[in-house]
């Protein structure tokens, strides 16, 4: 994982929380929901990223080029590098991605 930020400054309705490391998580809340799902984007180095894939293929997790789900198998360059989604056991949206995300 990169030690770089994903998001950046907060961007309603997430809000980042920087870790001592350089980590930072950023989270949305949905208040209205009883059991929340969370959604974590980790940054990974290009070199790194077919790895990840590799290794989702490996356990058998079906990852997405959306965040919709809509188009499995695939990977997207939707910030000018691969990206993928992907849910962990519990059910919580990840995503990894070797940009960050682009700010107007």
């Amino acid at each position: 994982m990169n030690t770089g930020r994903a998001l950046g400054p907060p961007h309603p309705p997430r809000l980042p929380v920087d870790l001592g490391n350089g980590v930072t998580l950023d989270y949305y809340e949905l208040r209205d929901e009883p059991i929340q799902s969370q959604h974590y984007a980790f940054l990974v180095p290009d070199e790194q990223f077919d790895t990840v894939i590799a290794r989702l293929e490996t356990v058998g997790v079906t990852y997405y080029a959306d965040a919709s789900r809509t188009e499995p198998g695939r990977t997207n360059d939707l910030f000018g590098g691969p990206g993928a989604y992907f849910d962990d056991p519990d059910g919580h949206n990840m995503e990894i991605m070797t940009r960050p995300y682009v700010r107007p």
